[in-house]
């Protein structure tokens, strides 16, 4: 395994984008890019001779999804007809699971503050009958099999955290939330978590929890989409 950074290569440079996946891609089998906007990651690809996967930007998170979606299915099964509540920013993780939904078919009950929704036009959906918005987060969460969120400040906005904060207070995901999903619902967070801020200690720390199976699980998952991406199959 290589690990670069811009300042270890020579995107550092000013190296294009484009001649970086002609170089890099002759020398390894697979690449995995972590970056800000997702215009770069399909730059990349358009010009690599092997895989290239999205391991985050910020439009896009689908390794976390992966991820996650494993996880409900080991804890309760098949997502197929399933609901899952997603509370708090309109950000990539909430992006990927809208294109989820759409693919696997169940339904995401979105609910964000005003002025923080998905941008469908981001997040490619082609139509609304994966997902219903809520304008209260408790409506989102009734009935639920599983319900997640993220941190109200992603990577690269820090600078709007105070203002984030006084957005999201009702979009703290608690107990009373959890107690209006179904008896068995799950709760999911990406991680880092902020106890208090976007989710209760009593939710993360409790019984419905999931999320050290669901960190862990993304070395398992990722394992098999690099297995996938270099055989075309999974082995048994």
């Amino acid at each position: 395994m290589v690990h670069l950074t811009t300042g270890d290569s020579q995107l550092g440079r000013a190296e294009p984008i484009e001649d970086s996946a002609k170089v890099i891609s002759r020398m390894v089998d697979l690449v995995m890019i972590r970056t800000f906007g997702q215009d770069k990651i399909e730059r990349f690809a358009e010009h690599s001779r092997v895989p290239v996967i999205n391991g985050l930007t910020n439009e896009f998170h689908p390794c976390q999804i992966l991820a996650d979606i494993f996880t409900y299915i080991e804890h309760r099964g098949s997502i197929k007809g399933r609901v899952v509540a997603w509370v708090g920013d309109g950000n990539n993780m909430a992006n990927t699971w809208l294109q989820a939904a759409e693919l696997l078919g169940f339904t995401v009950h979105l609910s964000t503050p005003s002025g923080y929704e998905v941008d469908q036009a981001i997040a490619g959906i082609r139509s609304s009958d994966s997902y219903k918005v809520f304008k209260d987060p408790m409506e989102a969460c009734r009935g639920a099999d599983l319900v997640t969120t993220d941190v109200w400040t992603s990577m690269g906005f820090e600078a709007e955290n105070e203002e984030r904060r006084k957005a999201f207070a009702d979009w703290c995901v608690d107990t009373d939330m959890m107690r209006i999903a179904k008896p068995d619902a799950l709760f999911m967070h990406c991680l880092p978590a902020h106890r208090g801020e976007e989710v209760e200690a009593d939710v993360i720390d409790g019984p419905q929890s999931v999320v050290w199976d669901e960190a862990e699980n993304r070395m398992h998952v990722q394992k098999a989409l690099m297995e996938f991406l270099l055989l075309g199959r999974v082995k048994d």
